[in-house]
């Protein structure tokens, strides 16, 4: 769908010609930029204060050599990457993602994402992304901590509790950010709150581990409930194995549903019994193995190759929970077909365009991502506020937290949805809610930000 503003028309294009090739992060700024334009018409404001030119343009972008040595002995070299995308209401917050994909394009994306995300929150953090194009399967212990100890020297110069406060993402768990703030907190000589997701034993916040899956599903929950319907006795197809999709399992079986498939990058299983969540934290987080390991363990559970077939699975709510543009408008409407009421977002963008469309355009409850996964930053700056009072809250007050943070972000987005013409557009909403506190601190700030 082309843009019906030339004004918004003219920023995409200027996007476009300033980042070539760089597909992801186009598609991030277009489908944001799309659901302005009812945003444009009522507040020319903003316009004039030139907000959205300046919005789609990262603060600063870091890129920098990382210089390894592997245990043969050899010298490994690396790209470094830190997106520091928007900080109007607070210091630069987002992952730092460990892949051979990891480019500027991908980083941007995210970053751009997380800038709204963060917002939503309601919480005094901006946005920001980073990582480096580091495999760390197959890696030792020694080549991952001599690594994140190179990438950390550089990253240091330019992080900090009240400037830019990193976390992990796909490729960096807690066994990475141990050692990077082991790193930061040899060079600085200082105990802070740089990184979240930390161990337990040294600054980490329960419930963590937790948030981004947990959340995914309490926002469901509550968009659910809006429709007068709820988890229970659901089935649900759930892509993914990492954390967030484990821990979405889990909190949906709780609620009643029964997860009867989950994925890796090589196919997925089935479990028409519900899977078990055990068995899976032991392959994926203990043992470290591919997924289809749970068909040796489980009998009656099915394993197929390639993971995009997933979506095949007929199902009453779908969670993409892997990677970006992982539902194309083909799988969009296998699962329409197979009778899907609810789609919710805990990967990144793991949505087309053309399929989100093909959702709405059905009537079906779509919860985007800046909304559904907002979840782990909101935990991590819970857990920077631990951090800086220096205390430590229960599991229980984390969790009550999250889920007064997750119903929060529902209601301003679907009121914020009603409230511009574009009523049960949660995805227009999300956009909208977000952009507009971004909008106003960088109006209140001048033009320097």
């Amino acid at each position: 769908m082309a843009f019906r503003n030339s004004y918004l028309a003219e920023i995409f294009n200027n996007v476009c010609v300033r980042n070539q090739n760089e597909p992801e992060f186009h598609q991030a700024v277009e489908e944001v930029l799309k659901s302005l334009e009812p945003v444009v018409e009522k507040r020319p404001d903003i316009v004039k204060a030139g907000v959205i030119d300046r919005i789609v343009e990262p603060e600063r972008q870091i890129v920098f050599r990382v210089s390894w040595v592997n245990d043969k002995g050899d010298v490994q070299v690396n790209r470094g990457f830190r997106i520091q995308f928007n900080s109007a209401i607070g210091p630069y917050k987002g992952g730092l993602r460990l892949h051979p994909s990891v480019n500027a394009s991908i980083l941007k994306f995210l970053g751009f994402e997380q800038t709204f995300k963060n917002s939503l929150t309601g919480l005094p953090i901006g946005g920001g992304k980073g990582g480096a194009d580091f495999d760390p399967k197959g890696k030792s212990n020694m080549e991952i901590m001599r690594f994140c100890q190179s990438f950390m020297t550089e990253l240091a110069k330019h992080i900090g509790p009240d400037t830019d406060v990193p976390a992990g993402d796909i490729g960096t768990g807690a066994r990475e950010i141990g050692y990077m703030y082991g790193q930061y907190k040899r060079l600085q000589n200082e105990f802070t709150g740089v990184l979240t997701g930390k161990g337990l034993s040294y600054g980490g916040s329960l419930a963590r581990t937790e948030a981004t899956g947990y959340g995914l599903c309490y926002f469901t929950e509550k968009m659910l409930n809006d429709k007068n319907n709820s988890f229970d006795r659901k089935t649900v197809v759930i892509s993914g194995s990492g954390n967030v999709a484990i821990n979405a399992a889990i909190k949906a079986t709780q609620f009643g549903a029964k997860v009867v498939a989950l994925s890796d990058s090589d196919g997925y299983i089935i479990d028409d019994n519900g899977i078990n969540t055990n068995v899976i934290h032991q392959i994926k987080n203990v043992e470290r193995l591919r997924i289809h390991e749970y068909i040796k363990r489980v009998p009656g559970s099915i394993y197929s190759e390639g993971c995009s077939g997933i979506w095949n699975t007929k199902c009453d709510i779908a969670l993409p929970c892997a990677t970006q543009n992982e539902i194309d408008k083909a799988s969009a409407e296998a699962l329409v077909k197979n009778g899907v009421i609810a789609v919710a977002e805990g990967a990144n963008m793991p949505s087309t365009p053309e399929a989100i469309e093909t959702f709405l355009n059905n009537n079906i409850l779509f919860g985007p991502a800046k909304a559904a996964n907002a979840g782990g930053v909101a935990t991590s700056a819970l857990e920077m506020a631990q951090n800086s009072a220096r205390l430590s809250w229960t599991f229980e007050e984390v969790d009550t937290k999250l889920m007064e943070i997750m119903t929060s972000i529902y209601k301003n987005t679907a009121a914020t949805a009603k409230e511009y013409g574009v009523e049960d557009n949660l995805a227009a909403g999300a956009n909208i809610a977000g952009f507009l506190k971004v909008a106003e601190a960088m109006m209140a700030q001048g033009v320097a930000y």
